[in-house]
């Protein structure tokens, strides 16, 4: 007959056992949680800085062209770029009412003084009745979507190939003075889309 004072003991040493094991797993899964939450965070950091680095080199390359890039290459598209990487935060506040008083103002201005309205001015006026018109479907699910960051990603890749195609070729748009920053921009620009793309889908 066995006694009951060592059957006890064996049942606390097990339950020591047990528990010590299972605080060991969860201490291990935590680690790893801990891991890979601050892999996704620096990640996810890392998307939202090229957001708006892309969105500056966008703005940057849109004022270069208005002012002294004058090349064939639809620029134009870079409208729909900035769009879509925009910032949140920016976005929102030129979809409010100070969007709307600049679309407002621009386009008094482009109706009763033609001649007095700059060229220069077309495409950032574009760009703001964009934000402000977007239907909100439209403005908070695309933009924010894999949709938005490929329709980023081929607009990108054009205007890397067409200026590449302009600048004589790829040596060429590294080493001529005048097409560096252009070339820097637009792998700028590039980039943004690639990197969100990745992590979207990993």
């Amino acid at each position: 007959m066995v006694k009951p004072g060592y059957l006890k003991m064996t049942t606390d040493s097990d339950a020591v056992d047990l528990l010590s094991s299972d605080l060991r797993e969860l201490g291990n899964a935590a680690k790893k949680l801990a891991t890979h939450a601050v892999k996704l965070g620096s990640a996810g950091f890392g998307a939202a800085f090229l957001q708006w680095i892309a969105s500056f080199a966008a703005i940057y390359l849109l004022v270069l062209d208005r002012t002294n890039w004058k090349t064939n290459i639809l620029t134009s598209l870079l409208i729909p770029y900035i769009f879509f990487s925009l910032p949140g935060v920016i976005f929102g506040f030129f979809r409010g009412d100070v969007g709307k008083w600049i679309a407002f103002i621009a386009v008094v201005l482009r109706l009763f003084f033609p001649k007095q309205f700059p060229d220069w001015l077309e495409l950032p006026g574009a760009l703001i009745l964009l934000v402000v018109v977007a239907p909100g479907l439209f403005a908070s699910t695309v933009r924010g979507d894999a949709i938005g960051e490929a329709i980023c990603l081929v607009i990108s890749c054009y205007l890397l190939q067409e200026h590449i195609r302009a600048s004589g070729g790829f040596r060429n748009s590294f080493t001529k003075a005048s097409g560096i920053s252009n070339t820097i921009g637009i792998i700028l620009i590039f980039v943004y889309p690639v990197w969100a793309l990745v992590l979207r889908f990993l």
